[in-house]
């Protein structure tokens, strides 16, 4: 192993970002995946019937495509092509009764009745500001940031609830209905700190870049980083587990996209107790449950403008939401869960066979929960689509328990990395002078449980490798 500079253990986004990062400066990287397919988060598989792509985790990528690092890479030149749905996000209040998230600001104030114009001065603001928020909002917490007051009129929007901000900024439902519906992507209870700024940013984001998709599944992100990497040198290695550290070959730089609870188990006694301790205390949030269907037609949305959406939140009013996160958050079980449905194939004709479609959802549902969900996700969106359970050609389900089996940075079924309460998610992991470093000299942890968090963006494993070539 003397002829590898580094070695990267984990082939989602951000194992493969940290293995760019490093193999750019002309090092000689191995990647190892635990699976026989690289992604991690971002693959696509024919998990229902032959022709049917659907994505297995990850399906709208925001913040992949404002990536400030995957934005530099030539990976249109090795096959990622991104489409932007009609419309980013659709959020269905009632049946019939729907509200737009548009590209275009404007648009979308419109659809929003008296708070348009509130609406419009916010995100315009924000929009005007996001070169300066992003190297915040998607980098380290660390240090002095360049546009301090820039990123303390954000944060000071943002660390507040979300029940805070539809109470004193919004005053009609549909307004506060959508914002509440991007606030609960944090996994939280909406009048929990912090949860309002998962409804700013994905929001803003939702016109700043769109919520794109990938041409031919959201594995066409992993297999063009891993083309990219290898056009750089770098060697993958598949189907190897690592369990133990010792069986990670010895190089100057080791980057770990797995949680902290994982990595405390891998060093064992090489890290000091304090450091295990804390890592063995990290707190995994909710999870989903998810159901991906084959369709012989598009969702029968009783409001057809739905249909412009490549995401939909089936969720209603900010209360509904809020009642079904806080019952999650607590893992009771919510007969109404917050639900988000995709519609690629609408899109991108490369997911299913002609005139078929796919449909992508996940429940939000306490963490491993044993509860058979998919009924309560077909009947969800049968309400607002009536006949859309006549329209099922074929369904499969993963559990909280599945999708950890499949990806075991998903503890319990949490996509997200780690749970989301304040401290964990201003101070990610854990407080520390540097998030991405360990005790142990050479060895960095990369994953979405380091900043800044969960998606497709492939930032926490570059960041965790720019520190450890500082280092170095």
């Amino acid at each position: 192993m003397s002829d590898f500079d580094a070695v990267v253990v984990g082939a989602g986004p951000n194992g493969l970002s940290a293995a760019a990062t490093l193999a750019r400066t002309g090092r000689k990287v191995l990647i190892i995946e635990g699976s026989n397919t690289l992604g991690g988060g971002t693959r696509t598989e024919e998990l229902t019937r032959p022709g049917f792509r659907h994505d297995v985790c990850s399906a709208f990528h925001p913040l992949a495509k404002g990536s400030p690092f995957l934005s530099q890479l030539p990976l249109a030149e090795h096959g990622l092509e991104w489409i932007q749905p009609d419309a980013p996000l659709g959020h269905a209040i009632s049946r019939g009764r729907s509200v737009m998230l548009e590209r275009d600001i404007a648009a979308t104030a419109a659809g929003l009745g008296l708070d348009g114009a509130t609406y419009h001065r916010l995100m315009t603001r924000w929009a005007d500001l996001w070169p300066q928020l992003a190297e915040h909002i998607l980098g380290p917490l660390v240090g002095i940031p360049k546009h301090p007051l820039t990123v303390a009129r954000f944060g000071l929007n943002s660390i507040v609830s979300s029940s805070f901000t539809t109470k004193h900024r919004f005053d009609e439902v549909e307004a506060r209905a959508l914002f509440a519906g991007c606030a609960a992507h944090a996994f939280l209870p909406l009048t929990h700190p912090l949860s309002a700024s998962f409804g700013w940013l994905l929001m803003l984001t939702g016109h700043v870049f769109g919520w794109p998709i990938a041409r031919g599944g959201s594995q066409s992100i992993a297999d063009s980083l891993a083309s990219y990497v290898r056009s750089l040198g770098g060697v993958f290695e598949t189907g190897t587990m690592i369990g133990d550290l010792s069986d990670v070959p010895s190089t100057p730089i080791t980057i770990l996209d797995v949680t902290p609870t994982a990595f405390a188990e891998m060093a064992g006694d090489r890290l000091p107790s304090g450091y295990l301790r804390r890592a063995r205390r990290f707190r995994h949030g909710p999870a989903a449950y998810k159901v991906d269907y084959a369709v012989d037609r598009p969702i029968p949305w009783a409001d057809p403008q739905l249909g412009r959406a490549g995401t939909v939140h089936v969720g209603g009013t900010d209360a509904d939401i809020d009642r079904a996160e806080t019952r999650t958050y607590r893992g009771e079980v919510a007969s109404d869960p917050f639900v988000l449905v995709g519609q690629q194939s609408l899109f991108d004709d490369t997911r299913a066979p002609n005139g078929q479609h796919t449909v992508w959802a996940y429940a939000h549902v306490p963490n491993r929960s044993p509860v058979d969900f998919t009924d309560v996700i077909t009947n969800r969106i049968e309400e607002l689509a009536p006949g859309f359970s006549e329209t099922i050609l074929a369904t499969h389900v993963f559990s909280p328990t599945d999708l950890e089996r499949r990806n075991p940075n998903y503890v319990g079924g949490d996509i997200s990395g780690g749970a989301h309460s304040a401290g964990q998610l201003i101070f990610r992991p854990f407080p520390q002078a540097n998030p991405y470093t360990t005790p142990i000299e050479g060895v960095y942890l990369g994953s979405s449980s380091t900043p800044p968090g969960g998606g497709s963006h492939g930032m926490c494993g570059h960041h965790a490798a720019m520190k450890a070539l500082e280092r170095a």
